[in-house]
């Protein structure tokens, strides 16, 4: 492999990480709220959420182009803030990643959250326990394995994309290219060993990622 190569799963670790953050400090509240919503809204938000699970990326990502162009709402609101753009940056990457992988994240915690017994709550509540408490040391703690499962698939899922980011934000080495992008470079290149190295490490990390996530699960259902 070349040195763009490791440069690139630098960058895609890197994207993978600030993305899961984001992402579990996005969905915790907005998973929680759903869960425990009756607000007639509540089906058309979550459907919309999960609109990238069945969407194809190309189209999240000529959407997100045409918002962060100079004449997309998010361009112009850059431009007149003075700030550089979102299309074809590393940050630009990171939202789009954000709301690629939103799914991914939502699901885990969604169902870690409807199992929570209303009595642990209503305990919490009789003891004084404000709402910032009650997440704190009950919610979280009892949800622990989906908070986990959870952050392993958003990070896993972000390391494997491609055509949201080759869309938002090309194939900028060092910037926007990431080990997906780079794995296509080698393949058009005809470099089929690079490849297979490339196409071997997204491999083996996807089934250690999806191994934990499965252990994470029968854990809860053990404990439960």
């Amino acid at each position: 492999m070349t040195p763009q190569d490791w440069g690139a799963i630098g960058l895609t670790l890197k994207l993978a990480g600030i993305s899961t953050l984001l992402l579990l400090l996005l969905c915790v509240p907005c998973s929680w709220w759903l869960a425990r919503s009756r607000s007639p809204l509540r089906p058309m938000l979550e459907a919309a959420a999960m609109l990238p699970l069945v969407l194809p990326p190309t189209v999240l990502g000529f959407y997100l182009l045409l918002a962060f162009g100079p004449r997309g709402p998010l361009g112009k609101l850059t431009s007149a803030l003075d700030l550089p753009g979102l299309a074809f940056t590393f940050h630009g990457v990171v939202i789009a990643s954000v709301l690629y992988s939103l799914p991914f994240v939502l699901q885990p915690l969604l169902a870690s959250f409807r199992a929570v017994r209303q009595e642990e709550l209503e305990s919490a509540l009789l003891l004084g326990a404000g709402r910032w408490q009650r997440m704190r040391h009950v919610i979280l703690p009892s949800c622990r394995n989906g908070v986990l499962s959870a952050a392993c698939l958003g990070f896993a899922h972000t390391v494997g994309e491609f055509g949201v980011v080759l869309m938002i934000g090309g194939n900028i080495d060092g910037e926007t290219r990431v080990i997906s992008i780079a794995l296509y470079n080698q393949v058009e290149q005809a470099n089929y060993g690079a490849a297979h190295q490339l196409a071997l490490m997204l491999l083996l990390f996807a089934l250690a990622a999806l191994t934990a996530v499965y252990w994470l699960n029968a854990r809860r259902d053990k404990d439960a």
